[in-house]
């Protein structure tokens, strides 16, 4: 099995923060990872059977979306999802041939297609939901972080960041070390109150989730100062009637 880099103080630790109270669900982000992900470090997001009745494909980043609350305290909560580059990913332990590993040098983990055999242990381990199989492969495959774009210096700095970041049109998702507590995205969770999901399991999940904002509660109607002014409408309306 696969052993996980040894954690040092202060390592650092890219991830992604999610804003689910400004995310629109328009799956920008899924297409445009889907987009840059057409040739590179883990090969081309295949699709099966696009135009037919029972489309399929790898897909690293999927957006679920969920009605939440009730009455007037119901709203819709658009909820993606990808890996979360675990620090400590059962993905990578199980993993028998190493393919699966994690980077010491910013916890990004990533899966070597050439090291893969398909055995599938990744994707029964990860109870996230975000591993892939690719049937025409034979491997699996998953979110990258855009490794391949964000250490690329042939790009602008604004530029160098995932796909799925620079897509967003909600500004809904957010990148960078969440190893620093003093880096934006670590102060924004902080400020909102960010949550790992289900930490409970004991993998440690590095990306976060910002919790829906409480809406305002509408002001109630006026209360009526007295009795309806019934005839003085009912003359202001003749009056228009013959006035036309």
């Amino acid at each position: 099995m696969t052993s996980l880099p040894v954690a040092s103080p202060g390592q650092k630790k890219l991830g992604l923060v999610i804003d689910l109270d400004t995310c629109v669900g328009c799956h920008a982000c899924a297409v445009n990872c889907k987009e840059w992900n057409a040739g590179g470090v883990s090969a081309p997001l295949t699709d099966r059977n696009p135009y037919q009745d029972a489309p399929d494909g790898v897909w690293f980043n999927r957006i679920h979306s969920y009605e939440a609350g009730t009455g007037t305290a119901s709203r819709t909560v658009h909820f993606p999802r990808s890996c979360l580059h675990c620090e400590t990913p059962a993905c990578v332990t199980v993993c028998p041939t190493g393919a699966s590993y994690k980077r010491a040098e910013d916890g990004i983990v990533l899966v070597d297609p050439d090291r893969c055999i398909g055995c599938k242990l990744c994707s029964w381990a990860c109870p996230y939901g975000a591993r892939e199989y690719d049937v025409q492969e034979g491997v699996m495959k998953k979110c990258t972080l855009c490794v391949d774009r964000i250490y690329n210096e042939a790009l602008p700095e604004a530029d160098r960041v995932p796909a799925c970041v620079s897509t967003c049109p909600a500004h809904a998702r957010h990148f960078g070390d969440l190893g620093d507590p003093d880096s934006d995205v670590s102060k924004l969770v902080a400020e909102r109150e960010g949550y790992a999901l289900m930490p409970e399991l004991g993998y440690a999940p590095v990306n976060r989730y910002l919790p829906p904002r409480p809406r305002a509660e509408p002001p109630a109607p006026p209360a009526p100062s007295g009795p309806p002014d019934i005839a003085g409408a009912l003359l202001r309306w003749v009056d228009r009637v013959l006035s036309r």
